[in-house]
């Protein structure tokens, strides 16, 4: 791929004055000059093992304030107060270690401190860790002050983590939408502030900071998502992450995966389960560090049939990375990712079917979906010192989209033809995308005007390429197959995206308790289409030729504020857009035309809120948002220029803008320990996470064809589709020793299947209401021995038959219903 020199000569510009900066001594406190009062101390450093090699995860604090090392064993803390301060390392494991210093105002302060292993027996331990936490001002190479955000670590859960179930994964993290109609749990359909959870595809989805859907900038669907099994956390940031991440008006949605120990040199886990419907699924892994290798890799295969019939699934994951450090300053590391899965689709159902209660019924069984996906990765990180790194991210993709089905209407029969006594020939669809790109980020701490600020900068250069072959004439026969029946597909296409992005980032630091974040970032994109869109009788081609490069610059900033020590405001605003995706590109059918001016969708972000916590039993998080969406892509009826009277033709262009405006909140309460102040005591946990959204349409035009002419309309004030007006998630963990238990309530309103807000469902079931719905999960833990965990749990306790989406075609068409309850039972080892 070329290298584009301008943004790398940008790149090094901005890093100059890092790199030149001398590494401070790694043995000693060492400070930097600065007399202006009342700006406040900051202390980095690193926390390391006795073997010197870097401890991840420990939870340093100081005061009140408090961080937690990254994977080089890294921390920071700013805007200190001045005076005598001890610094504490603890963790699972750890024996506590502490070190006093006197902190000066507008002075830095870097430190090594060295951790002891602890033997005390886990099983009389209980965990504190909330499950839900707010990263700190710099999260690794991220800058996250005056953002909301939020990381679920998955291990502090209880949760189906077998089955990826994604509304009690995201269940403190207020607003999340999620679409549950696959019910063999591999797809993650999520979303927030009133967008479409589809695929998750107004996110941008990362594994370990690296991209895994198909297409960013031309077709950002996910396919893939790593086992929740395998994921040690998941990263959020809501619209303000788009400067250092990409466009997406969702913000960030990354999945960072589990990695070996670095206190063993070889460890295995094994976590085995059953359910019901079949589920069967085994999770293995290995991991440690030899020397200067870190390694860790794991395979999962999961299969069964799921509560629908015609549902059968049979998923494969596997993973290996490997992390060497050369020298004191320089990792290296590589990583693979595989996901091989064949799934039956059960397809939609109509609204009468769902009133008689026949959710689990199924009339098609030939309808198969695969997608292989394969994700490659290289890494380099140099650390030039504790103030200034380096990161290095080179990946790929190689996958495919697989499917043969008969794609008819729910409402026609997939019957056999009285006269052969075969059924229709089914439809093969197939995509093979082959992605390859790079990311490099630095981030540096520097001095200015006696305070400490951190600068991100970085550049990225994409390139995306995809071939689909759809409307092939497949067989007529029931199981998984792709033999082509004809001589060639209805529709062969051939895509090409390049994008190259530069950003820069960074918190200015006012005094102690002040930061602001302003940041910018460039995105250049070239899209590029070539094919044919429909052969005609004769075997000749309808071909179209589409090229599209353009500039776009996003801007915004953030600003934070600490309260007290432990609770801070916030407030930020992100420009954001949405590229023209190549399904806008494609027109149904050959008599349609795209607008050859069409634009992407643009807007923005604004967020202000509170958060923080209080005496180690109050966790909290509220705020306003105003999220606009400009530009939104749609389709017209007009007039053929130039054509006769009445010839009409669909016109697809830009329709309209939605506003999207309301609160989240998040609260959680330790109340035992509240009541009693007794951390001796078991803890029990209540929580409540909603949010509130008022999604409307400002203006989409309608155009359609009535009585032979043209009749415009607009539906301003409608209500956006699939943005319910709420969404309340409340529960409550009880935890002592080795045992926890969590009892959840979902409670989401209504929403509507379309902008035309249709109210009666049609008969295909493709267009009306959706109802809203309540439904009630449980599910426990149980850790001893050191070595043993069981789970288990219940989903949907009370069999609550609901459903969250209606599809027009794949995996319907048709109403697609929730599952009813389910069970499973999972064995862990760790050796």
């Amino acid at each position: 791929m070329p290298t584009n020199p301008l943004l790398l000569s940008c790149l090094l510009a901005a890093a100059t004055p890092a790199l030149a900066t001398p590494a401070s001594s790694l043995n000693s406190l060492s400070e930097t000059p600065g007399t202006t009062p009342e700006r406040g101390a900051s202390i980095t450093g690193t926390v390391l093992d006795r073997s010197g090699q870097p401890v991840e995860g420990a939870l340093v604090s100081v005061l009140n304030r408090s961080t937690v090392t990254d994977a080089r064993g890294a921390f920071r803390l700013y805007g200190l107060p001045a005076g005598e301060a001890t610094v504490t390392v603890t963790g699972l494991s750890i024996n506590p270690i502490t070190q006093t210093l006197t902190l000066e105002n507008g002075k830095a302060h870097s430190l090594q401190l060295t951790i002891e292993e602890s033997v005390r027996e886990l099983a009389g331990v209980t965990v504190t860790a909330k499950a839900t936490s707010f990263a700190p001002e710099v999260d690794g190479t991220t800058l996250t002050a005056g953002k909301k955000n939020e990381v679920v670590q998955l291990d502090k859960l209880d949760a189906n983590l077998v089955m990826n179930s994604s509304r009690q994964v995201f269940a403190k993290v207020p607003g999340v939408t999620v679409w549950e109609s696959d019910g063999s749990g591999q797809q993650i359909n999520v979303a927030t502030r009133g967008l479409s959870p589809n695929r998750s595809w107004e996110f941008n989805t990362r594994q370990n900071g690296m991209d895994i859907s198909s297409d960013p900038f031309g077709y950002p669907e996910a396919y893939y998502n790593p086992p929740l099994e395998a994921v040690e956390r998941i990263q959020i940031i809501r619209g303000g992450g788009s400067l250092q991440y990409g466009p997406q008006f969702g913000g960030l949605l990354n999945y960072e995966l589990k990695r070996g120990p670095r206190d063993k040199k070889f460890q295995f886990e094994t976590n085995n389960t059953v359910g019901n419907n079949g589920l069967v699924s085994s999770f293995n892994s290995l991991g440690g560090t030899v020397g200067k290798v870190n390694y860790y890799g794991y395979f999962q295969q999961r299969l069964g049939g799921a509560w629908r019939d015609n549902s059968e699934f049979n998923v494969r994951n596997a993973h290996a990375n490997v992390q060497f450090q050369a020298t004191s300053k320089l990792r290296l590391g590589a990583e693979i990712s595989h996901l091989g899965y064949v799934i039956q689709q059960p397809g939609g159902l109509t609204d009468e079917q769902f009133n008689r209660g026949e959710l689990r019924s199924s009339s098609r069984n030939r309808n198969w979906f695969s997608t292989p996906w394969t994700v490659p990765a290289f890494t380099a990180d140099y650390q030039f010192s504790d103030r200034t790194r380096l990161s290095l991210k080179t990946f790929g993709l190689l996958g495919e989209r697989n499917s043969i089905g008969f794609t008819g209407a729910v409402n026609v029969a997939d019957a056999a033809n009285p006269t052969t006594g075969l059924r229709a020939n089914r439809q093969i669809d197939r995509d093979r995308y082959r992605n390859l790109g790079s990311e490099l980020r630095l981030l540096t701490d520097y001095g200015l005007l006696g305070q400490q600020h951190t600068l991100a900068v970085g550049v990225r250069a994409f390139g995306a390429n995809l071939r689909r072959q759809q409307q092939g004439r497949g067989d007529t026969n029931a199981d998984f197959n792709l033999d082509l029946q004809a001589p060639r597909f209805g529709r062969k296409l051939h895509f090409r995206t390049r994008n190259y992005a530069a950003f820069a980032e960074n918190i200015f630091r006012m005094g102690s308790r002040l930061t602001f974040t302003p940041g910018l970032r460039l995105e250049v994109i070239d899209n590029e289409g070539r094919g044919y869109l429909s052969l005609n009788a004769d075997g000749s081609e309808n071909r179209i030729s589409q090229n599209s490069r353009r500039q776009v610059l996003l801007y915004g900033a953030g600003t934070e504020y600490r309260v007290t020590e432990q609770t801070s405001l916030y407030a930020n605003y992100s420009r954001a857009f949405r590229p023209v995706t190549f399904g806008d590109l494609t027109p149904p059918a050959t008599s349609d035309v795209i607008d050859p001016n069409l634009r992407d969708s643009n807007g923005f972000n604004a967020e202000v809120g509170y958060r923080g916590s209080w005496a180690n039993v109050l966790t909290f998080d509220v705020d306003a948002f105003w999220l606009r969406y400009d530009d939104r892509i749609g389709t017209l009826r007009r007039a053929v220029p130039g054509g006769t009277a009445g010839q009409t033709q669909q016109f697809r262009t830009n329709i309209g803008t939605s506003v999207h405006k309301g609160l989240e909140a998040y609260v959680e309460l330790d109340v035992i320990h509240a009541l009693t102040g007794d951390q001796s005591l078991p803890h029990f946990d209540v929580y409540a996470s909603s949010a509130l959204v008022d999604a409307r349409y400002t203006q989409l035009r309608t155009a359609t064809l009535v009585s032979g002419g043209i009749q415009e309309g607009d539906l301003q004030n409608n209500r956006v589709e699939y943005a319910p007006k709420y969404t309340h998630r409340f529960g409550g963990t009880f935890a002592h020793r080795g045992f926890s238990a969590t009892a959840q309530l979902t409670r989401v309103s209504e929403v509507f299947a379309d902008a035309n807000n249709t109210v009666a469902p049609n008969a295909a079931a493709t267009t009306g209401r959706v109802p809203g719905y309540s439904v009630t999960d449980a599910s426990a833990t149980y850790r001893f021995a050191k070595r043993f965990t069981l789970r288990a749990g219940v989903n949907n306790v009370f069999n609550k038959y609901y459903f969250t989406r209606r599809a027009g075609g794949y995996p319907g068409p048709g109403l697609l219903p929730a599952d009813g309850r389910t069970w499973f039972a999972s064995v862990g080892l760790k050796l």
